[in-house]
């Protein structure tokens, strides 16, 4: 009897998850029939897209080898999606190379997740979109301190020894947090008063983390102060050229490097392989995360519009949910197969954040039965490291 195929397109943390998941509750086999698993993936290693700023304040490596995950049992394919042919059940990819190729599967798992928000080209600025951009960035900011040791003009030497970063998520914090504390850190080393250096973050909203109460948007704002990170509520930046940021409200701010943390959008790779969508361009999927009019194919994460039927409350973009939903993915395609009813989609009622500001510096939010929970300081760090390890099923 011939193997099924199944196919998981994209290795981010959820199609990470997906794998695994499904791979441990089949144990590889179904109805008699052995399961052979591909991952396709446009990148040569996962990219821990959580930890983008990371490259952008230091030289850490954030890709880590496929074979890290499946040293056997699991085929990599190296390519970009281009179509699923739901009715022959074939997908065609573009390789490396620019061939055309094409597999056909039984079992399907779309996860190609999101992208990062790209403002308009002429806002200026440097997007932190992926680790060549964050590369970039730490480059920049790098060579404009080197710059300030010679500047003999105050303002411009503070103009260079200044960064804005528009767009105050939980990306926008952690970045700007960390790229404080290494200017601070770079300017030492060069002789400058690390005091000088000055992070904007700019907030369109009136205070931090809406998601949660009042308390906590204050506590991370006290302690991105103490970090060097100037926080600017009800602002937004427009764009950045020749070194000045405009924001809504009027105000121009002299900078040496203006970075884009606006948020995330499905990925547009979507639009191209004839899957149903959302107009916001995310895969249409009923409560078992099954693809509307697609037999056999899956999409879970960020790339997905998962509802609660119960109370049409929608998944948000986080790899939190998208970690339980891969969970839940395995026991619904193990049911699909043995012909029996599948779990349905739940929103687990649980408010959870870990926010890292820093090396020893974090805040863990939670709340249950309407009771809050907040961790701060060198144990909120550890939380946060764990989560970032536990995205990427480092643990």
């Amino acid at each position: 009897m011939n193997d099924l195929t199944c196919i998981i397109i994209g290795g981010g943390h959820a199609g990470l998850g997906a794998l695994k998941a499904i791979k441990e509750t089949t144990r590889g086999m179904a109805n008699g029939r052995r399961i052979r698993f591909v991952l396709i993936d446009k990148q040569s290693g996962h990219v821990r897209k959580i930890l983008l700023f990371r490259p952008a304040v230091g030289e850490e490596e954030i890709m880590i080898p496929w074979m890290h995950w499946f040293p056997e049992g699991v085929e990599f394919v190296q390519g970009t999606v281009t179509s699923v042919d739901s009715g022959e059940k074939r997908i065609r990819y573009t390789d490396t190379q620019g061939n055309d190729a094409r597999i056909r599967y039984d079992l399907l798992v779309v996860a190609v997740g999101s992208i990062v928000r790209r403002p308009d080209p002429d806002q200026g600025g440097v997007a932190l979109t992926d680790p060549y951009a964050a590369a970039d960035i730490r480059e920049r900011w790098r060579a404009n301190l080197r710059k300030a040791v010679a500047e003999t003009n105050p303002e411009e030497r503070k103009r260079l020894m200044t960064i804005a970063v528009g767009g105050a998520g939980i990306s926008g914090i952690e970045t700007s947090a960390e790229l404080a504390l290494a200017m601070r850190e770079e300017a030492t080393a060069l002789g400058l008063n690390p005091s000088d250096t000055t992070v904007y973050l700019l907030n369109a909203q009136e205070r931090l983390f809406p998601e949660g109460p009042v308390v906590v948007g204050r506590k991370l704002e006290l302690t991105l102060s103490g970090c060097g990170v100037t926080v600017l509520h009800n602002r937004k930046a427009i764009r950045e050229e020749a070194g000045v940021v405009t924001l809504s409200n009027g105000d121009r701010l002299p900078v040496g490097l203006c970075i884009w943390t606006i948020g995330l959008i499905p990925n547009p790779a979507l639009r191209g392989m004839g899957l149903p969508l959302t107009p916001e361009g995310q895969v249409l999927v009923d409560e078992c995360y099954r693809v509307q009019g697609a037999p056999g194919v899956y999409s879970i994460g960020d790339c997905a519009r998962i509802v609660d039927p119960r109370n049409g409350i929608a998944d948000q973009m986080t790899c939190k949910e998208g970690g339980i939903q891969a969970d839940r993915l395995g026991k619904i395609v193990m049911a699909d197969l043995e012909g029996r009813p599948a779990p349905v989609h739940k929103k687990v009622p649980l408010d959870f954040y870990c926010i890292g500001l820093g090396e020893n510096r974090g805040l863990v939010w939670g709340r249950k039965w309407g009771l809050n929970m907040i961790i701060t300081g060198k144990p909120a760090w550890k939380f946060r490291n764990i989560a970032w390890k536990a995205g990427s099923k480092l643990l």
